[in-house]
């Protein structure tokens, strides 16, 4: 059976930082939350956080996964 992909929330401040992105940045950011959303261990912790960051291709994410791993909230994106 394949693995849950966890479903993935956004933040106030990252719904606003995506409303401002062109459909290019948009496009490159898709991938990188997919690739989350199918492994949230897949970035690193952030110091005395539960926040995680995760880089790809010019693309910053900042996240916090929830116990189970089922839901992703991004805190924060850089395209």
């Amino acid at each position: 059976m394949p693995k849950r992909r966890a479903l993935v929330t956004f933040h106030e401040t990252a719904e606003r930082q995506l409303a401002a992105l062109a459909d290019g940045n948009l496009a490159r950011l898709d991938p990188v939350l997919d690739a989350i959303a199918a492994d949230p261990e897949i970035g690193w912790p952030l110091a005395d956080s539960l926040l995680r960051e995760h880089q790809q291709d010019g693309v910053r994410v900042i996240y916090y996964a929830t116990t189970l791993g089922t839901i992703i909230a991004v805190a924060y994106v850089e395209v």
